[in-house]
């Protein structure tokens, strides 16, 4: 049998003894509870002693248990698949970094994400602009077009006008997403700008928020997806905890 753990969810500020239920990572149905420390507390549960694979199923647990804690507390997240041996191994975890996480919950105090991505509705309308605009990708399709054009100069115009259609692409990204992510900078605490994937994405945020400001925020989505139903798709979550603000880790 292996090594029974404990797995930490989530840092909150609380002095007693709370539990939410038995919906613990892994399918065992293990109690999600707490341990304190001079008010604050880990959120944890029992698990085995060994690594959980990064899977959605898996990720998805430990969220879902931050994301049902977060409906009560300010939660601080910790890392996926943090792992203690001991309750002791926890009670000095919170003594030791008592301070940093007394403060995290001043900066995180009312505060909830929301995660917004952007996507253009029709790519052939984006690279026609790109091409019309744009005098150098003009230049290079012409000569392609040209009566001179050999199979040599053919293939190599198309390399080069592939590369300018990128860069022109990655300019387009930049100035339409700096212009969108303006809107939200105003109604925001902080604003991380994730990676995004693919020719069509133009934008992928995370947006503290103050609690109080998720209407306005619901409005400034429904106002920007009304005023770009033609070109652009608004899709976005939340309130989720604070994921891409604090992500505690334990060393």
């Amino acid at each position: 049998m292996s090594q029974i753990g404990k797995y930490i969810y989530c840092i909150i500020e609380e002095k007693y003894d709370r539990n939410f239920g038995t919906i613990g990572i892994g399918n065992r149905k293990d109690l999600v509870s707490t341990l304190n420390y001079d008010g604050i507390s880990a959120v944890i549960s029992n698990t085995p002693m060994s690594k959980y694979v990064i899977n959605r199923e898996n990720l998805t647990a430990h969220e879902m248990v931050i994301e049902q804690v977060m409906k009560d507390y300010t939660v601080l997240p910790v890392r996926f698949c943090t792992i203690a041996s001991n309750l002791e191994e926890i009670r000095s975890l919170l003594r030791r970094r008592y301070p940093e996480f007394k403060r995290l919950f001043r900066e995180m105090d009312n505060k909830i994400e929301m995660g917004l991505k952007v996507i253009w509705k029709d790519m052939d309308a984006i690279f026609g602009e790109i091409s019309c605009s744009n005098k150098l990708i003009k230049k290079i399709k012409s000569n392609m077009a040209g009566p001179d054009a050999n199979i040599m100069i053919d293939a190599k115009s198309k390399i080069e006008a592939g590369k300018q259609v990128q860069k022109a692409l990655a300019e387009k990204k930049e100035d339409e997403g700096q212009m969108i992510t303006r809107k939200f900078k105003r109604i925001s605490v902080d604003i991380k700008e994730n990676k995004i994937i693919g020719d069509a994405m133009l934008l992928n945020l995370a947006c503290l928020i103050d609690r109080t400001h998720e209407k306005e925020f619901d409005n400034t989505v429904n106002d920007l997806a009304a005023e770009y139903e033609n070109r652009l798709l608004f899709k976005y979550v939340g309130p989720i905890p604070p994921f891409n603000f604090v992500n505690i880790e334990v060393t």
